[in-house]
């Protein structure tokens, strides 16, 4: 059963690799791309324009798919591309194109242009306060977010076989495989506005997964891992993601339904990152100026227990969400966002800030390295503590569906995990449902783990839910 924490696994073993910088791929220089920005700016002011924001970008990348020990796909993907916004008063318009001709770039600023004429005036419409615009030192903070793998088609497959065949070997019980993957991902951007905004930078990620089916029959199950780093060093060795894929698929062998109730649930690290995931939804500024979220008019509220604070850190080193300034040039900084269970901060753009009559927090694009944590959280309560505190309950190890209404905050997935009795697992369960309101849900969360997963941007334990309902058979 999977009774360990995460980081008692064999997951932190590094990935052994001579690292290179030699094969980034690009095709475009930054001095190249910089000048189209100039460029671009140019051409949208000869036009009229009273403001206009150039981003051009190019990304490479290779992706490698086996399954069963025979090479299944080879994706070799290259692809860049130049958006421009045109602003004529508060009249905005967007066109993009990914060829980079002078007379391609012209085209595309005229699209734009003509665009903005004909829409209508948008009060909350046009580029963020100068004010707010990262300096170029500030836009030029290197937060180690580049790192190239130089990896061919062959050595990619084989990382990707002795990932599947740690899994298959593990167990006579692994007797399928839906495949492993291997992906070198790069790409690079430089970006500027009519306002003196200029920036940019390259970053990388990379991906190494397997996803095995054990038992046959009526009984199979499937279950996944991988292991998703900024440096191919730092990813998980291909051994200790096979091997832990095998064992959560193994332990959801003669998985059974329970009875319909009310229980305490407890989320997995990894799918808690989504209730995590659920708060940015219903805090970000599109959702708010809407009136589509039911946590509007929260700012200053208790939205979650005393117990749980939210931090930001956008200029964590290699972090997957980590930038020095956001997708409108807007300087980011650290936020409290949720601080003893009061919100502190919105998630707001320039448009969604003006909507609000806010000023934006440097947020178009998304959040920035995001950590729930509790006050309450001992160094000692690993994924062991948190099933111990569950007592008897549903532990959920994987979520289906897309039921949530933001506007409402109803909440209804399916589920798959195990059943807890007596802080113990007991047996594994599937086709269930668990249901309540995410208001509710982050009311009555009386427990977060010290077994912390980063899943992509979202650093947070498994979280205990006092209660919610439960539909089985």
């Amino acid at each position: 059963m999977i009774v360990a924490t995460l980081s008692s696994l064999p997951l932190r073993e590094p990935f052994k690799m001579p690292r290179s910088h030699s094969a980034a791929g690009f095709a475009y220089r930054r001095e190249q791309f910089q000048q189209i920005v100039e460029d671009t700016l140019a051409r949208a002011r000869r036009l009229g324009a009273s403001d206009s924001g150039v981003e051009v970008s190019e990304g490479v990348g290779l992706s490698v798919s086996v399954r069963n020990g025979e090479l299944e796909n080879v994706e070799r993907n290259r692809d860049k591309s130049l958006g421009v916004s045109v602003y004529l008063g508060q009249r905005r318009g967007n066109a993009s194109t990914s060829d980079f001709s002078p007379a391609a770039i012209e085209q595309t600023v005229q699209a734009a242009y003509d665009i903005a004429r004909f829409t209508a005036e948008d009060p909350a419409a046009g580029l963020p306060d100068a004010a707010d615009l990262a300096t170029p030192e500030q836009a030029a903070r290197d937060l180690d977010l580049f790192h190239p793998w130089d990896i061919d088609a062959a050595a990619a497959a084989e990382l990707a076989m002795r990932c599947e065949a740690a899994a298959l070997s593990l167990d006579r019980r692994i007797t399928n495989s839906e495949g492993a993957g291997v992906s070198a991902q790069q790409s690079h951007f430089w970006a500027g506005n009519s306002r003196g905004f200029r920036g940019g930078y390259a970053s990388s990620r990379h991906y190494l997964s397997v996803s095995p089916i054990a038992g046959r029959g009526k009984d199979m199950q499937r279950d996944a891992w991988y292991s998703s780093m900024r440096d191919a060093r730092e990813l998980a060795a291909p051994e200790a993601v096979g091997r832990y894929a095998a064992e959560r698929a193994m332990a959801r062998l003669k998985s059974r339904r329970v009875a319909t109730g009310e229980v305490p649930v407890l989320f997995e690290s990894t799918v808690a990152a989504g209730l995590l995931g659920a708060y940015v939804q219903a805090t970000s500024g599109g959702s708010l100026y809407r009136k589509a979220s039911f946590l509007v008019g929260s700012l200053g509220q208790a939205v979650l227990p005393a117990h749980i604070d939210i931090v930001e850190d956008p200029f964590q080193p290699k972090g997957k969400g980590s930038a020095p300034f956001d997708d409108e040039g807007v300087l980011t900084r650290p936020h409290q966002i949720v601080e003893a269970g009061v919100v502190q901060s919105y998630f707001l753009s320039s448009y969604s800030a003006r909507k609000l009559g806010m000023k934006t927090t440097g947020h178009a694009g998304g959040s920035q390295n995001l950590a729930l944590t509790s006050r309450l959280t001992a160094p000692g309560d690993d994924l062991d503590a948190m099933i111990a505190k569950l007592g008897r309950g549903l532990f959920v190890t994987e979520l289906m569906g897309q039921g949530v209404n933001y506007v409402t905050g109803d909440y209804s997935r399916g589920a798959a995990g195990f059943w807890v009795e007596g802080g113990r697992i007991a047996f594994p369960v599937h086709e269930i449902t668990i249901a309540s309101n995410m208001r509710e849900m982050f009311k009555s969360i009386v427990a977060v783990g010290a077994d912390v997963y980063q899943q992509g941007s979202k650093a947070i334990g498994s979280v205990l839910v006092e209660r919610m309902k439960l539909a089985g058979s």
